[in-house]
């Protein structure tokens, strides 16, 4: 039997990894404990811990430390070995419970304070910044967001990201022939109260005190990618989490707790992801159309599928912004093909899976690979589905704590161009 390591030394080791992932400052004194050492749970044991004693007629049976309630109850059974049946029976279901909801006590026992690291960038505009000059340093600065200060309300009222940059051009755009004077001209408070038109909604954020669990599940709940982390103290903005940062986070720690039984399941049998009416564009879309389809499915990444159907790329959001960073976004009758011969980052291919693999490969391999999400394809590479971090992070974190939020990415509604 393995010999678990002293609480202190294993706690100890796990703060010092929690550092590392903030990039090394020590931990915050107002912070959660660090995750506890592998074994028995204090309020719920595990499979491992639970000792055994022998039974009558031989062999070894689970014991379980009982209350007075139940000890009264099996007290009253009608034999010994039906009380040891449902004695085993409850213990298991607390244990498979337990384990189950392993990554989401994790996540409530960690702040959002433990996630930001130690330097970052951060980029705040002022809504008085004009429209285009904003999208020009969210390139210069290599960031996809911005939250918005308004210095009449001296608060932070909103955020900039690449989304508002293509509802602009979706709105405004007519021919390569016509400038765009809405973004070569309004200000970032002109745009919001044309896009908005009294609809205004406070910035969700959250506060650095608060769970990772609450941070997750806000994301997921108001269906967005980026939740920024501000003081309610001071009202300055500390950082902006993203579900990437979040389970790189988690997937740090995975190797020092319990493995669900569900990470050994297929993405078939767990049905995490989108299988029916994929959005996806041709090699021959005009940017412009591929604009409407992120606009009207309020999906954030297009597959680009072949005439056989073989997917061989995929158009982003975030490479709609390198035609701010080219200075091409008044011709947006060129083909998607062409747009993306100006990536700015090295493009390694799709990164895809199959719908046999399980979760824990899933996990893994959209962690390393660093992006949001997976296509899932057939023998053929034919596309069958999209399986997005939000999906993970769902499947992981709030349906073990019973919580159902939808489709993060939107409806689909089931349309090609």
């Amino acid at each position: 039997m393995r010999q678990r390591a002293p609480a202190n030394g294993r706690s100890a080791a796990l703060a010092g990894r929690r550092d590392a992932a903030r990039g090394g400052r020590p931990g915050n004194p107002r912070a959660s404990q660090p995750l506890a050492p592998r074994g028995p749970s204090p309020t719920v044991p595990s499979r491992r811990s639970i000792p055994t004693r022998e039974a009558p007629g031989g062999g070894r049976e689970r014991a379980v430390p009982l209350g007075e309630g139940r000890q009264a109850a099996l007290a009253a059974a009608p034999g010994p070995a039906e009380a040891g049946m449902l004695e085993k029976f409850e213990l298991e279901e607390e244990a498979e419970d337990s384990e189950s909801g392993v990554y989401m006590r994790f996540m409530r026992s960690h702040k959002c304070y433990d996630i930001v690291p130690t330097s970052s960038k951060l980029v705040v505009f002022d809504t008085t910044l004009q429209v285009k000059k904003a999208f020009f340093a969210l390139v210069a600065n290599g960031v996809r967001a911005a939250p918005l200060w308004e210095s009449k309300r001296q608060s932070f009222v909103g955020m900039l990201t690449i989304t508002d940059f293509i509802n602009i051009l979706h709105r405004y755009y007519k021919s390569p022939m016509v400038q765009i004077y809405e973004l070569e001209e309004h200000k970032i408070e002109t745009w919001r109260e044309l896009y908005l038109q009294e609809t205004f909604k406070p910035l969700v954020n959250i506060s650095p005190d608060a769970s990772l669990f609450d941070a997750v599940h806000s994301l997921i709940k108001n269906k967005i990618h980026r939740l920024p982390v501000i003081d309610p103290i001071s009202g300055n903005a500390l950082y902006i989490l993203t579900h990437k940062r979040i389970l790189k986070f988690l997937q740090l720690f995975m190797s020092d707790m319990p493995k669900p039984a569900f990470m050994k399941q297929n993405l078939g049998a767990l049905g995490i992801g989108t299988y029916h009416n994929i959005a996806f564009i041709h090699p021959d879309t005009p940017i412009i159309k591929a604009l409407n389809v992120f606009v009207e499915r309020r999906v954030s990444a297009l597959p680009v599928v072949d005439e056989s159907g073989k997917v061989v790329d995929i158009y982003s959001k975030f490479d709609v912004i390198n035609l701010a960073a080219e200075k091409t976004y008044n011709n947006l009758d060129i083909t998607v093909t062409q747009a993306l011969q100006h990536r700015s980052q090295y493009f390694e291919g799709v990164v895809k899976c199959s719908k046999l693999e399980v979760l824990e490969t899933i996990v893994d391999r959209i962690v390393r690979a660093e992006v949001h999400r997976l296509v899932v394809v057939n023998e053929t590479d034919s596309i069958v589905g999209i399986i997005s971090l939000s999906d993970i992070l769902q499947a992981l974190i709030l349906t073990p704590a019973g919580l159902l939020t939808g489709n993060p990415e939107g409806d689909s509604l089931g349309s090609k161009y």
